[in-house]
């Protein structure tokens, strides 16, 4: 996992800020995602990165 250079302003899937942006590549293992609802975030978008692997944009309570 690590963070892209290339991360757009705003959410491709929702269009909201973001908190924060995370890459996972296609060659890694697995793929944890907790479901709950936490102190930090209240919504993690997925979208899928040409060539393989998926970015997580991490929304908080604020942003949703």
């Amino acid at each position: 996992m690590h963070t892209p250079s290339d991360a757009p302003e705003a959410c491709p899937v929702c269009g909201v800020a973001y908190f924060s942006v995370s890459r996972h590549g296609a060659d890694e293992e697995g793929l944890l995602i907790n479901l709950r609802e936490n102190e930090r975030f209240a919504r993690v978008c997925v979208d899928a990165i040409e060539g393989g692997g998926v970015d997580f944009y991490h929304h908080d309570h604020k942003q949703v």
